[in-house]
């Protein structure tokens, strides 16, 4: 026998792995192109980073091992499964590996669009979107509809590639037995490598290896989509112990240290079992106020012109004359539950699901409405779109709030409203919807949350009803002045009425738009606009850093009364001058806690890091302050043993 006799001989023992060696290798390539394409596609940003280079080696890292995590299966096929079983096994390896390559390919051209919303890459809001099809998809085919047409196009190409071609490319070839049953060890235990990503370390490689720089794009565009997707779905157990992300302290420290930047003192606590329940509040005032917050959807600071930014905001300017403008002030998250959770229950932010969204928050929890409702208010909650959306109905109908107006009940009740669009009727008809609610109340005090929608992407409003910013109608900018003129028409119709005169407003921001940035945490776009218009006719500016979850215990002290609440949020309006400003943030799962001008941030599976906030866009990273890390990690890990022990609630 000669030495190609020899070869082809052995080469035909080792074809049988063909189909696998294909998948792997289709598998790594998809990946790497995609990340190619995203490096072009947003090179001017990360270009000026360090060592970028290492997103190609350290996203090839994770590639290989999702494809080997992938491999498994069809390695058990080729290698174990019987001869006779060649048809059924073809069909089968044919089905995983195009199905799998599809989801794969599927999944990184949805990427680039969810990094230019969220600022990195799919992630567990992609999750939560998936409980959504009809109106995300209604948002997407409205505001994007060449963008749409273009994905379902190549979508529908690689359908068809993968029915013509991979019958062929994973047909399990010819092969005796015990060279499968030999060789299945040593690919088994090449994939246990890839998939562990490494022999020498103690823990298996995972995504948080890709981070290596400050900026969350570059750290993110080294993973893949199906990873971060998969992993979020994976990591939904670790949402109930946050101690496993980002360190371990136990409860009655963490309850110490967040009593510390709290204005009650030691005595001022009443319960054991509700550890936070402290007493605090005035008896200056006589006949309680009504309270109204109005929630604005997406409006964060760059657009409004009080603040410094764009001139959108005439209306809001303007009222800025009449009240409290807080300049200063950033929310708690980049999802509109997670401003819902800071302004209506001032509890703090985890790194789980806002309370809105977990089951033992659904009822007996701490909110305004549940409060005020012991106290005699009636409370509501009054919205154009669907209430269930993000179960807002639910976590709202079960925590105090007696009337929930939402799209359902626009409907025929005899107003002739201007426009419903894909999330729900107009803020113009939101805000004649409130105030002829609010005129019916009388002379019994009412608490009520509205929540604006008409700046939302696909950014929908009434023609005509201002003088656009730009062409075309549909973008951020002109629904940013729509919002404005609700805001606008809703204090030209409350001013008519009996209620304004004994009403406390607060207009505040649920999040900005898009939260983006070269940063770990981009604190600018955690900038939003907060402004508390009161009976008493208080005008000016408060300054100091500050939080969302400040402002309903800042609210509470307007109604009078001494009460207990287990709030750990600050009275704005009482906080004495020596006391620094504190904000407290959450970016995906990464976590910032800030004091004044320096910030700890914590992200999972590293250790935390400090930065000295030059202004907002520029931090610089300074030496770890232990005490303060330990400060910043007890916010994380109380919210936690809080929600699991059922400890945040009205008494």
């Amino acid at each position: 026998m000669d030495y190609i006799q020899f070869v082809k001989m052995e080469k035909s023992k080792l074809s049988f792995i063909k189909p696998l060696v294909l998948f792997f290798t289709i598998g790594l390539f998809i990946l790497s192109c995609s990340r190619l394409a995203l490096f072009v596609l947003y090179n001017e940003r990360l270009l000026q980073i360090d060592n970028i280079w290492k997103v190609f080696t350290l996203g090839l890292r994770i590639d290989i091992i999702l494809m080997s995590y992938l491999s498994f299966l069809p390695c058990i096929i080729l290698c174990l499964f019987p001869t006779r079983w060649k048809k059924l096994s073809s069909f089968v390896l044919s089905i995983y590996c195009s199905s799998l390559l599809f989801i794969i390919a599927a999944m990184e051209l949805m990427t680039p669009e969810f990094i230019n919303q969220y600022d990195t890459r799919p992630n567990k809001l992609f999750l939560e979107y998936l409980i959504y099809p009809r109106e995300v998809a209604t948002m997407l085919i409205k505001a994007r509809p060449l963008l749409v047409i273009g994905v379902l196009l190549v979508l529908l190409l690689l359908v068809w590639l993968s029915v013509k071609l991979s019958p062929r490319l994973f047909q399990v070839g010819s092969s005796k037995w015990k060279y499968r049953l030999l060789l299945f060890p040593i690919l088994g235990f090449f994939l246990f490598w890839g998939a562990r990503g490494s022999l020498s370390s103690r823990r298996p490689i995972n995504g948080s290896n890709s981070v290596f720089s400050n900026d969350q794009l570059a750290n993110v565009i080294g993973v893949n989509s199906l990873y971060t997707v998969s992993f979020a779905a994976y990591s939904l157990k670790n949402e109930i112990d946050p101690s496993q992300m980002y360190g371990k302290m136990s409860e009655e420290e963490s309850l110490q240290r967040v009593k510390k930047y709290m204005l009650a003192k030691e005595n001022d606590f009443v319960s054991k079992t509700n550890p936070l329940l402290h007493t605090t509040g005035n008896d200056s005032i006589t006949r309680p106020y009504n309270l109204v917050i109005f929630l604005q959807e997406s409006l964060g600071a760059e657009y409004v012109g009080s603040l410094g930014g764009l001139p959108l905001t005439p209306h809001f300017d303007q009222l800025t004359e009449e009240g409290i403008l807080f300049t200063n002030l950033y929310c708690t998250g980049t999802r509109s539950v997670r401003g819902i959770e800071a302004v209506t229950t001032g509890f703090l932010p985890s790194p789980s699901e806002s309370v809105v969204k977990l089951p033992n928050a659904q009822d007996d929890f701490f909110t305004l409405a549940a409060f005020l409702k012991l106290r005699g208010y009636d409370t509501s909650f009054i919205y154009g779109g669907m209430s269930n959306f993000d179960n807002m109905g639910a976590f709202f109908s079960g925590n105090g709030f007696e009337t929930i107006l939402d799209e359902t009940s626009f409907v025929n009740d005899g107003y002739n409203y201007k426009m419903k669009g894909t999330w729900g009727y107009s803020d113009e008809d939101l805000v004649v919807k409130a105030n002829s609610y609010f005129k019916s109340k009388g002379d019994k005090p009412f608490f009520s949350l509205m929540f604006s929608s008409s700046n939302h992407e696909p950014f929908e409003f009434p023609e005509g009803s201002i003088a656009l910013y730009e062409e075309p109608q549909a973008t951020v900018h002109n629904a940013m002045k729509y919002a404005d003129h609700a805001i606008g028409l809703f204090f030209e119709l409350a001013k008519q009425e009996d209620y304004f005169k004994n009403t406390a407003f607060l207009i505040v921001a649920d999040h900005n738009t898009r939260t983006y940035g070269s940063n770990l945490v981009p604190v600018d776009k955690f900038h939003i606009p907060a402004l508390l218009i009161t009976p008493d006719g208080k005008t000016g500016r408060y300054d100091k850093l500050c939080s969302q979850i400040d402002l309903p215990v800042t609210l509470l002290s307007l109604l009078g009364g001494v009460y207990a609440t287990p709030m750990v949020g600050r009275d704005l309006l009482n906080l004495p001058d020596s006391i620094p400003g504190r904000a407290i943030m959450q970016y995906h799962d990464i976590n910032a806690f800030r004091v004044e001008d320096k910030m700890i941030v914590m992200q999972p599976k590293q250790p935390a890091l400090q930065f000295e906030l030059i202004d907002d866009k520029h931090h610089k990273q300074i030496e770890l302050e232990n005490e303060f890390a330990s400060d910043a990690l007890a916010h994380v890990l109380l919210a936690n043993y809080l929600y699991k022990g059922r400890k945040y609630k009205v008494n």
